[in-house]
């Protein structure tokens, strides 16, 4: 999929927005992202939609 970067702090939105650093961290432990450095992810294909809900979800 690609490269995202981290927004640099959380909005505290419901649910939390796609780009927020805790929601690419949830990702990254459960395997559908690895992290390159402090704020930058890398993607090798698009995480299921029920992985991105429950990364969001407060």
């Amino acid at each position: 999929m690609g490269v995202k970067k981290a927004k640099k702090k959380c909005c505290k939105d419901k649910p939390r927005c796609k780009s927020c650093p805790v929601v690419l961290k949830r990702l990254s432990d459960a395997g559908f992202a690895t992290r390159i450095n402090l704020t930058t992810y890398e993607f090798p294909e698009k995480p299921p939609k029920k992985a991105v809900s429950e990364a969001r979800s407060r």
